[in-house]
């Protein structure tokens, strides 16, 4: 198959093999520029598109350079290669390898010049998903990112960069009925195992909620799916509810407690867990800080595949990457306002006086009045 010429590069490697074929979006790309070159009063129906709406870096260039040149008059232009001539000068200032021979090609492979308004709304689409991919993966590895001093603000921050994307692409496709995306959603981090601090920290901050029960009532913050071990969410479950009903809380009885929940099937030894739980460290609460704040950071990582997944598969369309992206949002929203709960400051109770208290009236009664004996 020969290969599509790139107007970035030399001509002398235009012959080389096709490695990467074009996505379709280049050839709406291709049919929208030579829509515009032949028609160029067609620049409205491209109203929505930005040079950097191209995924091609000189098809944008030779976009910018046909909106900043005036239209030619269309009889005038039918005649020469005036107007072609000074697009193609003010294009090759940020894209030297563009050619004369180029821009006839684009307006050869264009089908239709009036069709110019569906070849820019393809264009709108592809770039509306780079734009989400991009946000999507800048939240991902943010998320993973263990050399930043403040890694949920930072990682919350580019969570609202994303959702402000997901507005803005919302705000240019017009909702209307659909589905939600029917890709796969990436499967959820499971390193229990290999996140040895996880692992720690889950333990001490179980054995300390046990010997100090009275902490686990004032953490309702932290829930079974923020621990990354499955056993230590389940003892987690066995502690609250003994809390809630304020039964006695110590190891042996959370152990029972745990033996009726079926924690002990998975192969979970009695003495084991014993000892973890009577082996008190340090603070409940900072413990259940760093839990959570794993979790806040896990949730937002796989946020972020997942909108990653949705923009990976072409045939999502513009609504089902909003709905998909919203939906995926939305459990991050949920673990953020229990992060903000557990990490907010205790609202201090001020009694201010804002009206003149009401004046002291006689007491009022049901009773009917007393007479009065003469």
């Amino acid at each position: 198959m020969p290969r599509t010429p790139d107007p970035g590069e030399p001509e002398d490697d235009l012959d080389l093999p096709d490695t990467h074929p074009p996505q379709p979006v280049y050839y709406a790309e291709q049919a929208l520029l030579g829509a515009l070159l032949l028609e160029p009063h067609r620049l409205t129906d491209a109203a929505g598109i930005e040079p950097d709406s191209f995924s091609n870096y000189a098809h944008g260039a030779l976009f910018a350079a046909i909106r900043a040149l005036p239209a030619p008059d269309p009889s005038q232009h039918a005649q020469d290669t005036s107007w072609l001539n000074a697009v193609l000068t003010a294009a090759r200032e940020h894209a030297r390898g563009l050619t004369a021979s180029y821009l006839h090609t684009l307006i050869q492979v264009c089908p239709w010049p009036r069709h110019a308004s569906a070849y820019a709304r393809m264009v709108e689409t592809e770039h509306a998903r780079r734009t989400l991919r991009a946000h999507a993966e800048r939240l991902a590895l943010t998320a993973t990112d263990v050399t930043l001093p403040h890694p949920v603000p930072t990682t919350l921050a580019e969570a609202d960069a994303l959702a402000r994307a997901v507005d803005d692409i919302a705000a240019r496709f017009p909702a209307h009925a659909g589905s939600l995306p029917r890709t796969s959603a990436p499967p959820s981090a499971t390193n229990s195992d290999k996140d040895e601090e996880a692992v720690e920290e889950e333990r001490l901050l179980l054995a300390t909620a046990t010997a100090h029960p009275a902490d686990v009532e004032q953490m309702r913050w932290l829930t079974a799916d923020d621990f990354a071990h499955p056993l230590h969410a389940g003892l987690w479950q066995c502690l609250t509810a003994l809390a809630r009903r304020r039964a006695p809380v110590d190891p042996v009885t959370v152990l029972w407690e745990a033996q009726q929940r079926g924690l002990l099937a998975s192969g979970a030894e009695p003495a084991e867990l014993l000892d973890l739980l009577g082996a008190p460290a340090g603070s409940a609460e900072y413990w259940g800080e760093r839990t959570l704040q794993r979790s806040v950071l896990a949730t937002a990582h796989h946020v972020g595949l997942r909108i990653e997944a949705f923009t990976d598969d072409p045939a999502t369309t513009p609504y089902q990457l909003i709905l998909g992206s919203r939906r995926a949002l939305a459990d991050l929203s949920a673990v953020r306002a229990r992060w903000h709960h557990a990490t907010s400051p205790a609202p201090t109770t001020r009694l201010t006086r804002t009206t003149a208290p009401p004046r002291a009236g006689p007491p009022r009664t049901t009773a009917p009045p007393a007479r009065i004996s003469r």
